[in-house]
């Protein structure tokens, strides 16, 4: 692969200053000059901050040369905690680090510890820093929701900020474990899932109640006073009072057999199979632990699993394996905590936690839960009965997860060699930026870039692009601009995160801004503005989906703006439409390759591939949908959505609007004089 022979000790006019040999020189400067034991400097900006600090509970950050957070800390004492660091003596070398790269310290006061404490798991969440112990896995977790801003509630599936009215029961592990409950819940107790729309507009029974798993309160097959009684059970059986729905529809079975009400009795005898099936898939016997959360840690070649189980009334609702990150040099109980606090920050805390060990500041912990979450909560280890047997589980469980983690490790580390030596990449790449584009004959064109790395995908790092420029069904010109746009903003990263193209997202794409934590209850939560953007790391290996073209059209681009030695392939599927995993590989000197059909390598790019292209599709589709709504009203300064809704009452449509006289705008309801000349000058007087 072609390397710029820019920089070399030959060459007078040094590195080419779009060219990666110059961004990594620049890196590596900032890194060395950061890096180094400056402990000079570092304890002259602690001291200069403990100098202004009192015995006050708070939270502290320390910032380097750039601004960035290195870590995040809360103290009972902010003036003794925070003196601590220029002891050098008696730091550890994670720690020396990190103060010979602290250039100053942010500090906030709280009115307690425990308000400290929860302060600074939602800056850890927001800031990341890299000497914090990190909950790498930030899904959200599903939930069952029972509303009750219906006469006939709805039960359904809820992710995220927890608004509307109703009950709430959770966290389960995954979505796929909320959707087999709900369907035996539906069984059970017949209630709707429809939405209120659907709900209003119905003259007929849907298909649900044919199946018996609704029980048709649109059409009135149900009064209120029935339908209610149903809900009641479901909270009880939800709530952990399984064994009583179960003994009060055997009493109903029972009685309707003996008055040879048959048909009432099979579908009570149905109902009870569901129940059943509810209790018999647990797989692990909760019986008699009530509402508890339960995590053990299991540590190993320096990695660390936390295997959780969710327990609520009784009845085990999945288990999750966290691995966090950056737990180098820190105790497990220490790393245990952190990662307690974390999760907490976005589930709420059940009335117990069982943990597999001491904790430093259990009781804090508890106390800062409990405040958060309006009730008691206690931190404690189980020594004996079901709760011990649940635990020692939780711990086999975790030792598991962990040697099924490293296994997988060294297997990616493999694959990532072999495909390093299949492309020809001088070093295992340690980021993979893919990309791809999605429109519908050039309309609502979207450009996608995500990343993966030895550990997985990142999603954190996954950025969109809207396409401005490129014009018509053309996506050669979309991804020059896309390329451009991309290594531009690492040619000139912008400030704090700012940026004029990008959009960061998961696996959700939204077409807003950033998708970065807002911090609440506390006022200094937000006065430093977003982490930097990822998108500042160089990458290793650019993967793009196309053929020839394609490829043709990404190395001109990136060789117009001096940037010559970022490898890059192209894989286009085969003659037969990559069916049979005979995908081409394109290089920029023309050549082609093709890998074994069952080969590693091959498995691990389609899935890259795969993953950009879901991906693009779906920014696309929400940019889609996101125009549909739109109306050319939208466009004028000034005018909201009250006096939107007002022009369109009036005049019909926004073009009976925009043809309308200076007059007719101004006999508009809640048109002023001012306003209507702003409407009819935006477009009158434009070319």
């Amino acid at each position: 692969m072609a390397r710029t022979p820019a920089g070399t000790p030959h060459d007078p006019r040094g590195p080419n200053p779009g060219s990666k040999e110059r961004f990594n020189e620049e890196r590596a400067a900032y890194t060395v000059a950061s890096a180094q034991p400056d402990l000079e400097g570092g304890v002259k900006a602690i001291r200069e901050t403990v100098a202004t600090l009192k015995p006050q509970p708070g939270v502290y950050r320390m910032v380097d040369a750039r601004g960035d957070v290195l870590y995040v800390g809360k103290a009972r004492s902010l003036k003794a905690r925070v003196a601590n660091y220029t002891q050098i003596a008696n730091l550890s070398s994670r720690l020396l680090r990190m103060v010979s790269q602290t250039r100053s310290m942010d500090i906030v006061v709280t009115n307690s510890e425990a308000e400290a404490l929860l302060l600074e798991a939602q800056l850890i969440k927001r800031f990341r820093p890299p000497f914090n112990v990190l909950l790498r896995d930030d899904k959200s977790f599903p939930f069952i929701l029972l509303r009750a801003d219906h006469a006939f509630p709805r039960i359904q599936k809820h992710r995220g900020a927890r608004k509307a009215k109703g009950n709430y029961y959770g966290p389960f592990a995954s979505a796929g474990s909320v959707n087999t409950t709900i369907n035996a819940l539906q069984k059970l107790f017949l209630l709707r899932s429809c939405t209120d729309s659907f709900f209003n507009n119905r003259d007929r029974p849907c298909l649900l109640y044919q199946i018996k798993r609704c029980s048709a309160p649109c059409v009135g097959r149900i009064d209120e006073a029935g339908y209610d009684k149903l809900v009641a059970q479901a909270k009880d059986f939800l709530g952990g009072k399984s064994s009583a729905v179960q003994q009060d529809l055997e009493r109903q079975m029972a009685s309707a057999a003996a008055a040879l009400d048959f048909e009432t009795a099979a579908m009570l005898r149905d109902r009870l199979r569901a129940a059943t099936f509810i209790q018999g898939s647990q797989a692990i016997n909760a019986a008699g632990v009530g509402d508890a959360d339960v995590f053990a840690l299991a540590s190993k070649g320096g990695q660390i699993a936390v295997q959780a189980f969710f327990i609520r009334g009784g009845q085990n609702w999945g288990h999750r394996a966290f691995f966090p990150a950056h737990t180098q040099g820190i105790e497990d109980a220490e790393v245990l905590a952190d990662v307690l606090l974390q999760f907490y920050e976005e589930v709420p805390p059940p009335r117990t936690i069982l943990v597999d060990r001491e904790l430093p500041e259990a009781e804090l912990l508890g106390e800062a839960l409990g405040a958060a979450a309006g009730h008691r909560v206690t931190v404690s280890i189980p020594q004996r009965g079901d709760r011990r047997r649940l635990m020692e589980q939780a711990s086999r469980n975790a030792v598991e997860a962990l040697e099924r983690r490293m296994a997988e490790t060294g297997s990616k580390a493999k694959v990532l060699r072999e495909l390093s030596e299949f492309l020809e990449l001088p070093d295992v790449p340690d980021r993979i930026e893919v990309y791809d584009n999605s429109h519908i004959q050039g309309t609502k064109a979207v450009g996608a870039m995500v990343v993966a790395g030895p550990e997985g995908l990142r999603k954190g790092q996954y950025r969109k692009f809207n396409i401005r420029e490129a014009q018509g069904n053309d996506d050669f010109a979309m991804m020059r601009e896309v390329m451009q746009r991309r290594f531009r903003a690492l040619a000139d990263p912008p400030q704090n995160g700012e940026g004029d193209h990008a959009q960061h997202g998961g696996g959700a794409p939204s077409d807003g801004a950033d998708d970065i934590a807002k911090v609440p209850h506390h006022p200094d939560a937000s006065r430093r503005g977003p982490p930097p953007r990822s998108g500042e790391e160089w990458p290793d290996l650019v993967l793009i989906d196309g053929g020839k073209g394609q490829m043709s059209a990404v190395h001109d681009t990136l060789a117009e703006m001096g940037i010559e030695d970022v490898p890059l392939i192209a894989i286009a599927k085969g003659p037969h439409h990559g069916r049979e995993g005979r995908e081409v590989f394109h290089f920029p000197d023309g050549r082609e390759k093709t890998l074994p059909v069952n080969s590693p390598v091959l498995f691990y790019l389609q899935t890259l591939r795969d993953e950009v292209h879901r991906f693009a599709i779906g920014a696309h589709r929400a940019r889609r949908s996101k125009a549909i709504t739109a109306s050319p009203l939208d466009e004028i300064p000034g005018i909201g959505p009250a006096r939107k809704r007002a022009l369109l009452l009036h005049f019909g449509t926004a073009s009976k609007v925009r043809a309308a006289s200076l007059e007719d705008l101004q006999r508009a309801p809640g048109v002023s004089a001012g306003v209507a000349r702003q409407i009819y000058d935006f477009y009158h007087t434009r070319g």
